[in-house]
């Protein structure tokens, strides 16, 4: 009895240590593959939500049948031209609606849980429906949403499918689905690493694809007019003023050309504040959002091109490098440091202007070899003569000049290993600014649109 007992122990502490070293091979494993996937649960057009903060019955929105564009960068600024689409319909969302419902005293408690998901407080509410701006998806869009379940928000990942109804804010993010009243906060994962789920009645749409889905962030500036395009006929654009529903549209022309800037030399930022200005969409093909000071080297079309309203130009910057999560606060390394003194590298011969162009880096060094100085050094507080391709000074033995050596006929020593004396005194001027053709940062006023909207 004593023995089995003590097997049994054993036994048992053994499975304990087996299972211990499970969890650590895992956990490893886990650290192998990287960053896990991201859970997003798809959300369909027109289906209505199971956990909803307001009734999908009674009106509040109504989704459109549009076809997902493709997108060239998963990154979408909220102020990018022809991000959203728009309706001649004035039912597209009733904010008005959604107000009196939130602020009626009997919804009270999904009053505070709404206004605590958008992190305000339930007496802004009214203030905050009023500079939203209902707009409808022209892309398969990520947002973080919310359900209403036992009196909270409840956070979520969504996939929003193109033609659902959202209200936006004044930087162009999604804040409000529609049809169900749920607020939405801007998705913060990879875009690039997520898993879409289809389920509970939300079957997988025509022409998903998830490679092709977009997340916006904020516009960096606030915007006074949303720039749509009618998603029923997509040659009549609509300026929309932020904060209001449809009956102060304006309508353009989409299919007036605009060139394409010079955008070489320019940062990222700015390049795409230019196309921003002139109704074009700025893309990229990195996996993240370029920094901002990241300069461009080319676009596609390249500058003269003319092109449609919100079509996409695509900006090749320097390095090929961006943020999987957007950010764009910290700067790449600065391309324009002088560069650091060697006590190894001799002084480049002439005035120092025949390296050609560059963006900050030192210009080879093109001094002979035969130029190395011999063991001797120079005299003690001597400076190199001017225009001199060699600071060293003859054999010894032979009497000194004082002009310009004649080319070397003979080789000079090559008995000792000593480098060269430092010359960092006679380190001759270069050019570190770099060469670049910077866009102007003035930032014109968008188009005003002559003809008014049909409500």
């Amino acid at each position: 009895m004593t023995i089995r007992v003590f097997l049994q122990r054993a036994g048992k502490s053994s499975i304990r240590r087996i299972a211990v070293l499970l969890v650590c091979v895992l956990a490893l494993g886990g650290c192998d593959r990287g960053t896990p996937l991201a859970l997003v649960k798809a959300v369909a057009a027109g289906v209505p939500a199971l956990d909803p903060f307001f009734d999908e019955n009674s009106g509040l929105g109504k989704d459109a049948q549009v076809a997902s564009r493709p997108v060239r960068g998963s990154l979408q600024q909220g102020d990018t031209p022809g991000l959203y689409g728009g309706s001649k319909q004035p039912t597209v969302c009733d904010v008005e609606k959604l107000k009196q419902f939130l602020t009626d005293p009997r919804n009270d408690q999904k009053a505070q849980a709404w206004a605590r998901a958008l992190t305000i407080s339930t007496d802004r509410i009214p203030d905050y429906l009023d500079r939203l701006t209902p707009v409808l998806l022209r892309h398969d869009t990520l947002v973080k949403n919310h359900d209403y379940k036992k009196g909270k928000a409840v956070p979520y990942d969504s996939l929003l499918q193109a033609g659902i109804a959202i209200l936006i804010d004044a930087q162009g993010r999604p804040a409000v689905k529609c049809s169900c009243g749920n607020p939405l906060r801007p998705f913060a994962g990879d875009t690039i690493r997520i898993s879409v789920r289809f389920e509970d009645g939300n079957q997988e749409w025509k022409g998903y694809d998830r490679s092709s889905v977009v997340a916006v962030r904020p516009a960096p500036r606030p915007l006074e007019k949303i720039t749509l395009v009618d998603v029923e006929d997509t040659d009549r654009g609509i300026s929309r003023p932020v904060g209001t529903s449809g009956a102060k549209d304006a309508t353009f022309d989409t299919r007036e050309k605009r060139a394409v800037p010079n955008l070489a030399g320019a940062t990222f930022g700015q390049a795409r504040r230019s196309l921003t200005d002139k109704g074009l969409a700025a893309g990229y093909d990195s996996e993240g959002l370029p920094p901002d000071d990241a300069r461009v080297t080319a676009t596609d079309p390249p500058a003269g091109t003319e092109l449609g309203f919100g079509q996409y130009v695509m900006l090749s910057v320097a390095g090929d490098s961006g943020s999987p999560d957007g950010s764009t606060t910290a700067p790449p390394p600065t391309t324009t440091a002088p560069p650091q003194s060697s006590t190894s590298e001799p002084p480049t011969p002439g005035p120092g202007t025949g390296s050609g162009p560059g963006s900050g880096s030192p210009p080879p060094s093109s001094a002979p070899p035969s130029s190395a100085p011999p063991s001797s050094g120079p005299p003690p507080g001597s400076a190199p003569p001017p225009s001199s391709g060699s600071p060293s000074p003859p054999p010894s033995g032979s009497p000194q000049t004082t002009s310009s050596p004649p080319a070397v006929t003979t080789a000079p020593p090559e008995t000792t290993g000593a480098p060269p004396p430092p010359e960092t005194t006679s380190a001759p001027a270069t050019s570190t600014a770099p060469v670049t053709s910077e866009p102007p940062t003035s930032e014109p006023a968008a188009e005003e649109p002559t003809e008014s909207a049909t409500v």
